[in-house]
């Protein structure tokens, strides 16, 4: 079972036409393409509607399935469309963007506290990165104003794509500390923050991201807590 992924190709994409290929035994639906987002790398799945002739249900969140499927689940106690049957999906669209929003700017986040990432997480409203950085910053609000500035620069997001060779001999690419970067298909994404002489930000990402920085709008950090004796916890929110 395998699922295209048009959230990757086009993550812009609202709706779609389909197909269902295979149900799960938890009830979960495997189609053949997903504007549905399954969770990971800190990003919640997508939620949205799924429909056919006679019938509707909602799509509660996507997950990962085995061989590259997009499993597609439906709160119980729901009807479930049939194998093989033509489906259109929609995407609950202001929640995904808002996911795209939080995820370039914790990009952006890295930027600015140039420390490794030991984990993160993405919500609608807020992000959060977890830094490798023993003492609190110094001056927050300096944090924040380069963080906007970095925003406001409108600088384009671009997918890029590295050999797995290419991606070992380039360490730093990787500013994550607690996952690695998905190695094995011979080549690994990447997210481009700038371009030339203004890139800003270059590492491996299989998420969902705006086109342009200044399409998240102004971002506020929120507070930054000590999480173990190595870790500051540092949020932002959507202004």
């Amino acid at each position: 079972m395998t699922t295209a992924p048009l959230y990757r190709t086009d993550p812009y994409l609202r709706d779609a036409a389909a197909r269902v290929i295979a149900h799960t035994d938890e009830g979960g639906i495997v189609c053949d393409v997903s504007i549905f987002y399954p969770t990971g790398g800190g990003q919640p799945g997508d939620a949205g509607h799924l429909s056919w002739p006679g019938g509707a249900i909602r799509i509660a969140t996507a997950g990962e399935g085995g061989g590259g499927a997009v499993i597609l689940v439906p709160p119980p106690p729901m009807p479930s469309s049939p194998v093989g049957a033509e489906v259109r999906q929609e995407l609950d669209w202001e929640r995904r963007h808002r996911h795209m929003r939080v995820h370039t700017a914790l990009h952006l986040l890295s930027v600015v506290i140039p420390r490794p990432v030991t984990g993160g997480q993405i919500g609608p409203e807020k992000g959060r990165l977890d830094f490798d950085m023993p003492e609190p910053p110094a001056d927050p609000a300096a944090i924040e104003a380069a963080l906007n500035a970095l925003i406001a620069r409108d600088l384009p997001v671009r997918e890029d794509w590295i050999t797995d060779a290419g991606l070992a001999a380039n360490p730093g690419l990787v500013k994550t500390m607690s996952v690695a970067p998905p190695t094995g298909q011979g080549k690994v994404r990447l997210i481009r923050i700038g371009q030339g002489v203004d890139q800003v930000d270059l590492q491996p990402c299989g998420g969902t991201h705006v086109a342009s920085t200044a399409e998240i709008g102004r971002v506020v950090l929120g507070k930054i807590e000590k999480k173990g004796r190595q870790n500051r916890r540092v949020s932002l929110h959507l202004s």
